[in-house]
């Protein structure tokens, strides 16, 4: 995905969104696969989202889509109401593209299963030199720089940032032109079980600052907070389901693992670098923390840098990101990306 790709795709949401939502009863939201967001995978196929759907009489759709990016892309283009994606490639796309959007769920943050891998042994500073395979501008680029910050290197060290489809990397890394690859989980733990391949930096040391979302279209959740209900309620009945080792739980997790292509053992391997939210008020208190603006901040500030923050960005604080206090990073003037933890604490509440 290129830097021109990616302000276009946001120009023509700009310009293929209506001005005001309406109320409505059918609903569509996509994801791609990784270990936090396989659970809508399993929403969608146990009938729990339907069950939802129905008690506030509305339908909601889930599609599976392979390309991560092309996903938010089809939800920034108005083809979706809702999207699985992470705080930085939101703030990017639609919310850097004019589409004001809401963080409806905080579902977990990355807690190792984001990675640097070399195909043969050494540290970060072995990737002096080195071509990176990497889905350009999105959070893998954003941990590549975090790790060779850490060490005082930086992009122009390497031997050039290839773009890469996630959904071509594991092929990528299996021909002799790749020398190093970033990605995430579950494509870490299949690139990690080739021989000499060596994870060299991973989310695990820049914790909290990857978080999975699911984010919706502001104007429609306002429009149809039942909308909101339904998915945040669906979510958090599952979350309850695979915490346990009840054999609803193992069930559950199994089926996630099969549709991820990994068995239980190895999905719940990735589990363990995830900081899932199982409980609402988890969920909610990580939301409030003082630490996430400042997480935000930085984010932005590397969008910015890379030139992604949104067309014609002036400066990092170009777009603005609004808090539950009501607290503002960025422009005041240009709020369009929301932490919401309403529904939230409905469901912490026992309210949905």
């Amino acid at each position: 995905m290129t830097k021109t790709t990616l302000l276009a795709t946001a120009f023509a949401a700009c310009l293929a969104l209506p001005a005001l939502a309406q109320e409505k009863t059918e609903f569509r939201v996509a994801l791609s696969f990784y270990v936090g967001w396989m659970p809508w995978v399993y929403l969608e196929d146990s009938g729990i989202m339907d069950k939802w759907a129905d008690k506030y009489g509305i339908d909601i759709e889930i599609v599976q889509i392979n390309d991560y990016i092309e996903s938010i892309n089809q939800y920034t283009a108005g083809a979706f109401d809702g999207v699985s994606a992470t705080n930085m490639d939101t703030l990017s796309i639609p919310a850097g593209g004019g589409v004001d959007t809401t963080a409806l769920i905080v579902g977990d943050y990355s807690n190792g299963n984001d990675a640097v891998i070399l195909k043969d042994a050494g540290d970060l500073e072995s990737l002096v030199g080195k071509p990176v395979n990497l889905v350009e501008l999105s959070v893998s680029h954003y941990l590549l720089a975090r790790g060779l910050d850490s060490v005082g290197l930086s992009e122009a060290d390497l031997g050039g940032v290839i773009n890469t489809s996630d959904a071509d990397m594991i092929a990528a890394f299996a021909t002799d032109d790749v020398e190093a690859v970033v990605t995430w989980n579950p494509l870490v733990s299949t690139i990690l079980e080739t021989p000499g391949a060596t994870k060299v930096f991973d989310s695990a040391d820049i914790p909290g600052e990857i978080i999975d979302l699911m984010v919706v279209n502001t104007e429609v959740l306002e429009a149809n907070p039942d909308f909101g209900k339904a998915l945040v309620g669906a979510w958090y009945e599952l979350m309850g389901i695979m915490a346990s080792d009840t054999e609803a739980g193992i069930a559950a997790r199994t089926a996630m693992a099969e549709a991820s292509g990994t068995d239980l053992a190895g999905y719940d391997a990735q589990l363990a670098s995830t900081e899932m939210f199982w409980d609402p008020a988890d969920a909610v208190a990580f939301t409030e923390s003082p630490d996430l603006p400042g997480t935000m901040v930085s984010v932005s500030e590397f969008l910015f840098d890379k030139g992604i923050l949104g067309e014609g960005a002036p400066s990092a604080d170009f777009v603005g990101v609004g808090y539950p206090d009501g607290s503002i990073t960025g422009s005041p003037d240009n709020v369009k990306f929301r932490f919401d933890t309403t529904y939230m604490q409905m469901a912490a509440d026992g309210a949905l």
